[in-house]
């Protein structure tokens, strides 16, 4: 459609704020562009199939187009076409026959339909993208919906759950509740689902306090899965950073996400977004052109400095938004504000974040985007969770973000699956893991929490996969099994995959409960992979990004399990001892009145270990006393977090070990509080007195309260 004079009325309206902005009279559209000629604003109607009128905005203010409709609703679908240079060599990528996504887009509205005409270029040209594409692709691209924020939250308030009582649960909208029995069928996989009273029930008697979801922002499937008949089921390909995802919908109003937060709030359940801000779902230079390639790929893409046809690659997905930059800075603090303020998320978990920190020289902590997060007031008092490591040059980065910063441990995860399986050496590095890995957080006024600590993730094995398969098996996948680690620090037990052994399964499931009770009793931010109390297999799929099906989503016949109830344990444990969720490092420095340290490593024997005993490359048991009465430690109402004295045990070897029980100051002896070789993990009630030995089986972890002295 060639652009004509709007019957429309149109005004000038203001650069600021950038997006559709319904005000209660009109709309007020601004959209960014530093190198755009001419920007035209596409009017849809109802079915989003028909363009029914294109207005050029009138203003230019500040690199920034705009103008105000003063009879556009909410409701109104709409896109734009921008005008400008198609200089790949240049760095612009302009081509008005290309409908365009508003990057502040609140809503979209239908899917991608995929084409070459989504291609800025004629795809198959022996010029490649050095070509022009003059096909128009509106037909084929969802359309950005105009959208009345309106909500009656009541007393709906961010949860604030201190980080030291914080216990994270990494989940997928869809995969969670696509088979639960207590979600009606047509809300399955979608917001509404995980409102549901059976959903909000399970996650608040599980005892876990912050939810997790895989990304949520609109994605674009990739055009090679759509043809396999796949989709991105982990979503990490973004296209709006505003917008819900359409397919985790069931009315298309956002009032569904925001009565989803709302609930799982009333539950005292945190929610916390997995958010991909490192790149977006255009690719690289023969990637589509969807919006932010089409609107100024100059400006929000970090290019090739002596080519700027091509993309600077530290993702991994063909390119990198330009957080060097700053409209692309603000863009990402609008978003991260927007998610916060207007549907009350409560953190933010960060894909790749070692990105969003660099500048043209490299990662740096003092970055741009860092320095804006640090010192915003909205973001001040959310949870802000780093994937401190990319592709690029330097990207790992674990241990080196900033203050008020957590991160994603995966020297821990690696430590502790390499201690159970059995290898050589474990001791030294499983200690610092356990005790919150000081010697990666302990810096900057860093505490404990900083360190999210996991077993798994939504990337790798699940933990039943970790303990029955050695290698990975992703050919449901269609890469020939190319895809996904291959260093998983895992083992099948003898078998690789299922086995009808009863004592291979015996010991699996024990080795899972130990693993659980690993990253329960340990200093730092646990975290939990959904699925993981259900014994949920991906069959040895270890890159399940694409897995859209039974492979991924949660079959619930074991929720009322063993395991299930073996985690509600542990939960409830890692709550009722403070001493398990320290704010601050221990180190052995602080004593108890009867001089008790705040913590202690014995050998099996019962004597405090020694630098000697440290470099024993065989030994696989260790023994750490807690002492909850050591130091001064007070909850954020000022009141004492004192605790009694912790004794855990972990065993490694496969064969039983007789350990001795140290005799403490004021201590009467010792009781069995968890047992992993049972079941549900439950203790006994017998009184195992102070200096004496236990036989504790192979691959077992005990923890024993101290039972103290009459007056003491």
């Amino acid at each position: 459609m060639p652009s004509t004079p709007a019957r429309t009325p149109v005004w000038p309206g203001k650069p600021y704020p950038l997006g559709a902005t319904w005000d209660g009279f009109g709309v007020n559209f601004a959209l960014f562009s530093a190198n755009a000629e001419r920007v035209e604003l596409c009017l849809f109607d109802k079915t989003g199939q028909r363009e029914v009128e294109r207005v050029t905005l009138p203003e230019h203010t500040d690199e920034v187009w705009h103008g105000y409709l003063p009879d556009a609703r909410p409701g109104l679908l709409y896109g734009y076409r921008v005008h400008g240079p198609y200089e790949p060599e240049e760095g612009h990528r302009f081509n008005p026959n290309k409908l365009l996504i508003d990057p502040y887009a609140k809503a979209l509205f239908g899917g991608f339909k995929w084409s070459d005409a989504h291609y800025g270029y004629r795809v198959g040209s022996t010029r490649e993208d050095l070509s022009f594409d003059r096909r128009d692709n509106a037909r084929g691209m969802p359309k950005c919906r105009v959208v009345d924020g309106a909500f009656t939250w009541g007393h709906d308030r961010h949860r604030r759950v201190p980080w030291t009582e914080t216990v994270l649960y990494e989940t997928h909208v869809r995969g969670f509740t696509m088979r639960h029995p207590e979600v009606p069928a047509h809300l399955r996989g979608t917001f509404a689902g995980m409102s549901t009273q059976g959903v909000i029930e399970y996650l608040r008697a599980l005892g876990i306090t912050s939810v997790e979801f895989l990304p949520v922002q609109a994605i674009a499937d990739e055009q090679h899965l759509v043809t396999r008949g796949m989709t991105n089921y982990w979503g990490y390909n973004t296209i709006g950073f505003f917008a819900p995802e359409p397919r985790y919908m069931t009315t298309g109003v956002l009032s569904e996400f925001k009565t989803m937060v709302a609930r799982l709030h009333e539950a005292g359940i945190e929610v916390i977004l997995d958010v991909v801000y490192n790149h977006t779902a255009e690719g690289n230079h023969l990637g589509p052109t969807l919006s932010f390639k089409g609107i100024d790929n100059l400006s929000y893409y970090r290019l090739m400095p002596d080519g700027p046809r091509y993309y600077i690659n530290d993702t991994g997905t063909g390119n990198t938004l330009n957080l060097s930059h700053p409209r692309v800075v603000q863009m990402v603090m609008d978003s991260l504000r927007y998610w916060v303020t207007e549907m009350h998320v409560d953190g933010f978990r960060f894909d790749l974040a070692t990105v969003l920190a660099r500048e043209p020289y490299g990662y740096d902590p003092g970055s741009g985007f860092l320095d804006a997060v640090r010192q915003d007031p909205v973001l001040a008092d959310v949870k802000l969770i780093a994937e401190p490591w990319d592709v690029g040059p330097g990207g790992y980065q674990v241990g080196n973000f900033p203050p008020g910063w957590a991160e994603w441990n995966d020297r821990y995860r690696d430590t502790v699956r390499r201690y159970w399986r059995g290898d050589d050496g474990m001791l030294p590095e499983l200690a610092g893991r356990i005790a919150g890995s000081a010697d990666l957080f302990e810096k900057r006024g860093r505490r404990p929490w900083a360190s999210v600590n996991f077993i798994t993730a939504h990337d790798g094995f699940t933990l039943h996969d970790l303990v029955a398969f050695n290698d990975k098996h992703n050919w449901a996948n269609g890469e020939e099994n190319r895809d996904g680690h291959s260093a998983n620090c895992s083992w099948n037990h003898g078998v690789e995959g299922e086995t009808a052994d009863p004592g291979i399964n015996e010991l699996r499931a024990r080795q899972k409960r130990n693993l659980l009770a690993t990253l329960l009793l340990s200093q730092g931010t646990p975290m939990m992979l959904a699925g993981d109390e259900l014994e949920h297999s991906q069959d040895g799929n270890n890159n399940a990004y694409c897995q859209d099906n039974d492979i991924t989503w949660l079959d619930w016949a074991k929720r009322d399990g063993a395991l299930v109830s073996y985690v509600r344990r542990l939960i409830a444990l890692r709550r009722a001892h403070p001493v398990l969720r320290r704010a601050t490092f221990l180190h052995g420095r602080e004593t108890a009145p009867n001089g008790l340290k705040d913590i202690v490593w014995y050998n099996a024997q019962g004597v405090e270990k020694t630098a000697e005993h440290w470099r024993n490359t065989q030994a696989r048991c260790i023994v750490l006393l807690l002492n909850g009465r050591a130091g001064t430690h007070a909850g954020p109402d000022g009141q004492p977090l004192s605790d009694g004295v912790l004794l855990i045990v972990l065993n490694a070897h496969a064969d039983i070990l007789t350990v001795t029980l140290p005799d403490v100051p004021g201590g009467r002896g010792w009781r069995c509080v968890l047992d992993t070789r049972v079941a549900d993990g439950a203790g006994d009630e017998r009184l195992h007195l102070a200096g004496r030995s236990v036989l504790v089986d192979g691959r077992t972890v005990l923890v024993f309260t101290l039972v103290e002295q009459a007056g003491m």
